[in-house]
């Protein structure tokens, strides 16, 4: 049964897109809620809300949100501009911009890493529901309608 909402206040914070284990997504995702990403990524995430990566997950490209969660693998840079959370079975490979950070026992972190309220200043996209679903010009549809 579909239940409408009362108020629209806060209709991006319920929403979660997952990147399911197997899946592998290649070019940019964004969302105004939370990212999931259980699988591979090979280029950006814009999430308004959260970014979350799985144990086995692996982003290799940026990362823009206000609080992330890592239990797995990213290669490139981060920008958490509130929160970010790195569980010991974390790997992080690039730069890190974020306003505070808990790092378990474990975890690794191997790059450059700027903390406090400055260090994320300028550096967080808003994610702009015009822009989503929208290629860049470089991405080129193949024959099965995957970018290339």
């Amino acid at each position: 049964m579909v239940r409408e909402r009362q108020n629209d206040q806060g209709a991006g914070d319920a929403v979660i897109s997952i990147i399911a284990p197997g899946m592998t997504v290649v070019g940019n995702c964004e969302s105004d809620g939370t990212i999931r990403v259980e699988g591979n990524v090979s280029g950006s995430i814009k999430a308004g809300k959260a970014v979350v990566v799985g144990k086995k997950g692996l982003v290799s490209g940026e990362v823009f949100t206000q609080d992330a969660v890592i239990s797995g693998r990213v290669e490139g840079s981060l920008v958490a501009a509130s929160r970010l959370e790195l569980k010991s079975t974390a790997r992080i490979e690039g730069e890190v911009k974020t306003r505070r950070m808990q790092l378990e026992e474990g975890a690794v972190l191997n790059g450059t890493v700027e903390m406090g309220a400055e260090a994320t200043k300028g550096t967080q996209p808003k994610v702009d529901a015009s822009t989503l679903g929208s290629r860049s010009p470089s991405a080129k549809p193949s024959r099965d309608g995957a970018a290339t």
